[in-house]
């Protein structure tokens, strides 16, 4: 008999960073290590990851990261992890690790411990063992991972739907499933992001005919905004565009690479011979195809609207196309760019959300799940809470025992002694981690604070300069301002907080000490409180006293 414990490091109560950790006994599994992209409020910050201090701290005991499938939210963070603990291990299924290495080999890192796993092959791990399970999402080889435990089987879905139209590298075996659950599962963990949507995802995932549609109704040039990882939904683009005599421009290097080896490797079928280059990109009726980096979700958009692409400009016979549905957090981005776009005189088109879905399992595909695993134990997992709380109310509907649907968040330690659930309120203190180009952990609360005072309210800088024998003030105190007023048509301001600087560095001067800490201490309150006064504004203060 095991003692298991059961928490993420992210991925509960928001949409993105997911990362679950189960422990049996002295053996920690990890399951996935993704991004959470960083929205308006985060000012200058790239991408959100988990905190791992955990898993690093425990290292030796950790058999794996196992990923599900190969999209940021679920594997975006394994740059920064395997950068700092080279020696974990990284485990997915053939594409899934093909995506890791390009990322790894990107971003400059070592990856001789990125392992390939077939699904439906045990991975033995002592007395535990992991069975990757093949489910269906929008990305080839997608898997849910078993962990095979001496009191029954944990499961992670990570993302899924039910088709069964998607065959292949996309089918969902639901034999094995099924199997699974009559082994005898200890518990279940499933996704939440469409709980609170009823019935099944599919057939609102697909969007042929929207864009056969727009490739009709459109006869000049198309821009289409799609996700490079979401290669099915790339399938249903080319498969559509094979139908009418239009060339195809991809933009952007990862894109590119991504497309030449989903078709080298068979994952998607497009007549190569149709895709043209950057002498085609003004052609009448081309398809432009243009992504995201991970860093940013429609980066490339807003470079494209602000003018700052060097090959593409918007002309008002455009249509431009976001061929996913806006997630919860983005809206106001898109909304933007696109009415940008609207002001140039180009068509925008993007999927209706109630009406066009994503990859991600609704209430009946949960019910299906459910029904088929048959869990003992049911956390929901990966979504905002409301979803968990939906999620967690359609297991009570299948005839769920309550007490045995765990919600939690991010840190929440759930036990598991011999089969039985323990009361626990032990929980792991967790920090997100913000990533600014090449900063990583330190970025924090009062950084982001001052980035917002900056963007709000701009900044005042006083500066003088003061003789070091006769402690005589020699040049000052001059202002200076940026985002905060306009000079010219400020110089009474200007003057008075010359004077109010003035005053305060003659106080804390005496003929042989100067109170530099008390002067710029001093500065910023009279300063800060007369520009209030006058503006209703807090611009960030400095002072800069020097000695010469």
């Amino acid at each position: 008999m095991s003692k298991i414990k059961i928490f993420s490091l992210g991925g509960l109560n928001e949409n993105g960073k997911n990362m679950y950790v189960v422990e049996v006994d002295k053996d920690i599994f990890v399951f996935d290590a993704g991004l959470k992209y960083a929205d308006d409020k985060l000012l200058g910050i790239d991408y959100i990851i988990p905190d791992y201090s955990y898993i690093k701290k425990n290292k030796k005991r950790v058999k794996g990261i196992f990923i599900t499938h190969a999209h940021d939210e679920h594997m975006g963070a394994l740059s920064n992890i395997i950068s700092d603990i080279p020696e974990i291990k990284v485990y997915g299924t053939k594409f899934t690790v093909e995506t890791i290495n390009k990322t790894l080999e990107e971003d400059e890192i070592d990856n001789k411990n990125v392992i390939e796993v077939s699904p439906h092959k045990k991975i033995v791990f002592d007395k535990n063992s992991i069975f990757p399970v093949s489910l269906t999402h929008s990305v080839p080889e997608n898997v849910g991972y078993v962990l095979n435990t001496e009191d029954g089987a944990i499961v992670y879905t990570g993302n899924f739907v039910f088709d069964s139209t998607m065959r292949g590298y996309y089918k969902t075996d639901i034999g094995k499933l099924a199997y699974i659950g009559k082994q005898g599962v200890l518990c279940l963990m499933a996704e939440s992001l469409y709980a609170e949507r009823k019935g099944y995802t599919s057939p609102n995932h697909r969007i042929s005919e929207l864009i056969n549609e727009v490739l009709i109704k459109n006869e000049n040039r198309i821009i289409f905004n799609v996700f490079a990882t979401n290669v099915y939904r790339m399938q249903e683009l080319l498969n559509e565009i094979m139908k009418t005599q239009r060339r195809v421009v991809v933009m952007g290097k990862r894109l590119q690479k991504m497309i030449n080896y989903v078709i080298e490797k068979g994952y998607v079928t497009f007549d190569k011979r149709r895709i043209g280059d950057l002498s085609n990109i003004n052609d009448r009726d081309v398809v432009i195809l243009t992504s995201s980096e991970k860093e940013r979700p429609f980066l490339n958009m807003e470079k494209i609207v602000n003018g700052y692409d060097k090959f593409i400009k918007i002309k008002t016979t455009d249509a431009v196309v976001f061929l996913e549905p806006i997630s919860d957090g983005m809206e106001k981005m898109v909304v933007r760019i696109s009415d940008r776009i609207a002001k140039m005189g180009a068509e925008v088109i993007s999927l209706p959300v109630n009406k066009y879905l994503t990859h991600h399992a609704s209430s009946e595909d949960l019910m299906l799940m459910l029904d088929l695993i048959n869990p003992k134990y049911y956390i929901p997992v990966i979504g905002e809470y409301r979803y968990q709380v939906a999620n967690a109310k359609i297991a009570t509907q299948i005839g769920m025992p309550k007490e045995n649907i765990l919600l939690k968040e991010n840190g929440n330690i759930i036990k598991l002694e011999k089969g039985v659930l323990k009361e626990s309120f032990e929980k792991i203190n967790l920090e997100e981690i913000m990533i600014d180009g090449n900063s990583v952990g330190d970025i924090g609360e009062l950084v982001l604070k001052d980035r917002e005072m900056l963007s709000d309210n701009g900044i005042v800088v006083v500066c003088a300069t003061i003789d070091k024998q006769t402690k005589q003030i020699l040049a000052g105190p001059e202002v200076l301002t940026r985002g905060f007023v306009y000079v010219k048509d400020s110089a009474e301001l200007i003057k008075e907080i010359q004077n109010i600087s003035l005053e305060k560095i003659n106080e804390n001067i005496s003929n042989n000490y100067i109170e530099f800490n008390k002067i710029k201490t001093s500065i910023r309150e009279a300063v800060g409180k007369f520009l209030y006064y006058e503006t209703e504004c807090k611009p960030m203060i400095i002072t800069v006293i020097q000695e010469v």
